[in-house]
């Protein structure tokens, strides 16, 4: 199938299909006689996979990898798991140094609320962001 068939069919632009062929995502597809790329129509599928793939928060690197060891026939699930926990680990990482923001926040929050301006000195930036 040409290119503008198979961006009808998966809902994603020629440009990014092509993009997709040039980071390795997509194997490069035959040829026509006039030098139109020719899709087989397995490749709707891997498309598929590829946006799904992102939406859980995995990187191109990553999807790539999960197909290589598919396109080599491999099954890809242990290597998924691991990628799977990689990302909870980092967002469960993420989540805990916000919180800490949002607790250091807080507290210069307070502190604004009962900095006078009037007792700021000259010397000093701001009061409420120095160290007491």
């Amino acid at each position: 199938m040409r290119i503008g068939d198979l961006a009808a069919r998966t809902g994603l632009t020629t440009k990014t299909i092509r993009f997709y062929e040039d980071s390795g995502l997509l194997p490069a597809p035959p040829r026509t006689a006039g030098g139109y790329r020719d899709y087989p129509g397995h490749t709707a599928t891997r498309l598929a996979f590829i946006r799904d793939a992102q939406r859980a928060g995995l990187t191109l690197a990553e999807i790539r990898s999960i197909l290589a060891l598919r396109d080599d026939g491999h099954a890809p699930c242990t290597h998924v798991t691991g990628l799977i926990n990689e990302h909870l680990d980092d967002i469960d990482r993420r989540m805990a140094e916000l919180a800490a923001t949002r607790e250091a926040l807080r507290a210069l929050a307070d502190r604004a609320a009962t900095t006078d301006p009037a007792d700021c000195d000259a010397d000093d930036i701001c009061t409420i962001l120095n160290r007491p």
